[in-house]
């Protein structure tokens, strides 16, 4: 009779949880679970609710055996989606690293990014699905269609991953300078959110013990009792399965700081000076790169230098182009088709002169607010200019300069004098030297004889050869922020330049480094901020931290470990 009742009253409380739900209570239940089972199963006909063949598992052996694909499938695209969002100043160089091979000039990287985005919201889609399937207590059953495609997924997301291991190791460098940048918020965000669910958390495991100490004092037949014993030590093991891993999460996450350092946390009265700005090939993003009409739009956004490249032509005359070859920037595929593969350095400058190099430059870059239409006009006449008049810009604005110098082919006249060659053309312009800023390698002995006013610059040598060289100024890549913040270099007083930094939030994580100045292109945008994003002041996150660990984590410890 006391079972009997019991099983009465228990079918009387689990019928009014189920009336109680507010799913029920708010929406068609019948047409909730149909949608459901049709995006999961594809069955959007309506159906009976599926009792669970076993009291904690909701689906059969052949879905438990797939369900972790599925969840690999979820953290690869989402690892993969949030590894290209972070590497986004890198945009432009892939998709001209693309434009090599595929010989078309297109938002290549906006492609694999949308790709990747559409991969992770279709694996994340299928798991919140199979997750309320679950808690509403429905066998689970993922469509052959849906399992081709998570399949497929992680075919495609290891493939990628695979080659950004293999051929783009470096930008995995970006990856911890965003974590540099972001991980005080993202560390105090996961704190706030492991203090809300502590209590969600707290009142579960609450209910798990009260259900086990009913089962425990039941008193019952002996096969009864045999199977509830089962049942108390599943009981047990989910206790174990959803507490420890809270404390364990929670655990990490006051480890966490020991091991992370951001430039970004610091007292306000340390924070150096804003970098200057060295415009990349002008200002590529208001004018069509290494033309005269890039270089004055960087001047009018009070750029403190100009950046370029030097090429040589087969008359010996030094002018600004990047690649090695016309076709991305010029208009020779139209001019002169069969010779589109020599290189930059073979043609004479009467030819080079008759290019047209702005009627490609519609929209390089993603972002890019448009031209008026008076610079559309412009931009769509630019020529080729020579070495001499970059410098007379610069001279007239009281500019730096600073260009890679490319070293001409063996079969080239200036081979063996370019150096020469392009010190003349510069002590011909009458540009005061102390502008200069010299950053070629070779022959620096005879640079410094015939330009002594010359600054010049090193790559990322050692210290003693720096001292040894006499060179107080070094020309990086950004990722290079990522070992110490370069501070061996500032401690021993080298000046230091970064490139190439696009982002708003990598100038500032180079800002908060105390950098001198970057190269860029987005010149228009980063003169605009005037403190540095995601600054945060060391006091503000001790004081954070000792709330929460004086407050709420203490409740926390204090009613989740007697429950283990």
């Amino acid at each position: 009779m006391d079972d009997i009742n019991r099983t009465e009253v228990g079918n009387e409380e689990t019928g009014r949880r189920e009336n109680n739900s507010w799913i029920k209570r708010h929406f068609n239940y019948e047409c909730y679970m149909t949608f459901l089972n049709g995006c999961y199963s594809c069955k959007w006909e309506a159906q009976q609710k599926k009792k669970p063949r076993h009291a904690l598992c909701c689906c059969s052996l052949r879905e438990r055996i797939f369900y972790p694909w599925l969840i690999m499938s979820f953290f690869l695209s989402t690892i993969l989606l949030f590894t290209w969002v972070e590497t986004s100043n890198e945009y432009n160089g892939f998709d001209w690293v693309v434009f090599l091979g595929a010989r078309i000039w297109f938002f290549w990287s906006l492609v694999l990014l949308s790709v990747i985005g559409i991969l992770a919201a279709y694996t994340t889609m299928l798991v919140v699905l199979g997750f309320l399937l679950c808690w509403e207590k429905n066998e689970l059953y993922l469509h052959w269609y849906h399992k081709i495609m998570v399949l497929i997924v992680i075919l495609l997301c290891s493939f990628l991953m695979w080659i950004l291991l293999t051929f783009w190791r470096e930008r995995w460098l970006t990856i911890g300078l965003s974590l540099q940048v972001f991980a005080p918020y993202i560390h105090l965000s996961s704190i706030s959110a492991m203090v809300l669910l502590s209590w969600p958390v707290a009142f579960y495991l609450i209910h798990l013990e009260g259900e086990a100490r009913m089962r425990r004092y039941q008193n019952t037949s002996e096969r009864r009792r045999n199977k509830w014993c089962t049942m108390l030590t599943k009981l047990r093991v989910l206790q174990v399965v959803v507490g420890l891993p809270f404390l364990l999460i929670l655990l990490c996450l006051y480890v966490v700081p020991f091991g992370t350092y951001s430039p970004c946390v610091q007292e306000k009265d340390k924070l150096a000076p804003k970098p200057d700005f060295f415009g990349h090939r002008g200002a590529p993003m208001l004018g069509p790169e290494n033309t005269i009409m890039s270089f004055e739009k960087a001047v009018e956004q009070g750029a403190h230098g100009l950046e370029s490249d030097v090429q040589i032509s087969l008359d010996e005359v030094p002018f600004l182009m990047h690649d090695y070859d016309l076709r991305r920037t010029t208009n020779i595929l139209e001019v002169m088709p069969n010779a589109s593969d020599e290189q930059s350095n073979f043609f004479y400058w009467d030819f080079l002169s008759t290019l047209n190099a702005g009627k490609w430059f519609i929209k390089p870059f993603f972002g890019m607010k448009p031209l008026s239409e008076a610079d559309r006009e412009r931009a769509r006449n630019q020529k080729i200019p020579k070495l001499s008049e970059l410098l007379e810009i610069a001279r007239k604005a009281k500019k730096k300069v600073i260009f890679d110098l490319y070293t001409p082919p063996r079969s080239h006249p200036s081979r063996s004098s370019y150096i020469r060659l392009v010190v003349s053309v510069i002590l011909d312009s009458k540009i005061e030297q102390h502008l200069i800023i010299w950053l070629p390698g070779s022959e620096r002995d005879y640079v410094r004889s015939k330009a002594p006013g010359f600054q010049h610059i090193g790559r990322l040598f050692t210290i003693e050869r720096l001292t040894k060289e006499k060179i107080t100024r070094i020309n990086v890549d950004y990722k290079n922020l990522f070992y110490n913040g370069l501070k061996e270099y500032k401690a021993a007083n080298i000046t230091i330049n970064v490139y190439l930094v696009n982002e708003p939030w990598l100038f500032s994580l180079a800002w908060c480094s105390s950098i001198h100045s970057v190269t860029t292109d987005n010149i228009q945008v980063l003169k605009e901020i005037n403190h540095p994003y995601y600054f945060m002041v060391s006091w503000l996150s001790r004081l954070f931290f000792q709330l929460l660990k004086s407050r709420d984590l203490c409740d926390i410890e204090d009613v989740a470990f007697p429950l283990l």
